[in-house]
């Protein structure tokens, strides 16, 4: 497997996408491997966090070994090239931009685009997303995704924002494919503390709930 490849192998393992969001470099170097000690297999690193191309890069180059590193919060063309640039294995982004869309899917790049509604997810969907992201998630809550996926059962779906350890299997048993946990994982006051081997038992428990929907 290339490295610029994304592993739909690794994700299904343990489908969660860990959003990292304005940590440092330093930070980062410590969190990327008990995060993959701990069991989850997905990260994405936000594009509005200073230094995001370098922290793709410094991923890549020396964790992309059972990781999946993607870019977030991509919504100009210019997110895009420099998301790509850096090496972002998968891209997400917080809203439905058309373009972009369809450049991943035409090159084989896969996309979780944001929307809201039916149709907005719909319509990302059929532009090519590898999966549409639910956002923000928490306001509409799990039965939102049963509602949806029962006429829309063939659209894979991402919810994100609000999903924690207590209401992340509600989201699953209603058909989620995967989750997006940016805060709620990635806990701040562990970070500021340096906390590592707390955080990395933290980890473990998302990934031990997940074990139960494999």
């Amino acid at each position: 497997m290339s490295k610029n490849s994304f592993s739909q192998e690794l994700f299904k393992k343990a489908p969660i996408v860990g959003i990292i969001r304005n940590l440092s470099l330093e930070d980062v170097k410590k969190i990327l491997p008990i995060y993959r000690e701990a069991g989850l297999t997905t990260i994405e690193i936000t594009m509005n966090t200073p230094g995001a191309e370098e922290m793709i890069r410094y991923a890549l180059e020396n964790e992309s070994e059972g990781l999946n590193i993607g870019a977030g919060t991509v919504c100009t063309k210019e997110d895009l090239e420099n998301a790509l640039d850096a090496g972002a294995q998968f891209i997400v982004t917080p809203v439905i931009n058309k373009k972009i869309i369809k450049y991943c899917a035409k090159n084989g790049i896969p996309i979780f685009p944001g929307g809201f509604t039916p149709t907005e997810l719909y319509n990302a969907w059929t532009y090519g997303a590898a999966m549409v992201k639910i956002y923000p998630a928490t306001s509409l809550g799990p039965d939102y995704i049963k509602d949806l996926k029962a006429p829309l059962n063939k659209m894979k779906v991402l919810p994100t924002g609000g999903i924690n350890l207590d209401n992340m299997d509600q989201f699953l048993k209603a058909g989620a494919d995967g989750l997006g946990i940016g805060s709620q994982l990635f806990d701040k006051k562990m970070i500021q503390e340096k906390d590592w081997r707390g955080l990395k038992a933290f980890f473990g428990q998302f990934a031990e709930k997940l074990k139960a929907f494999n």
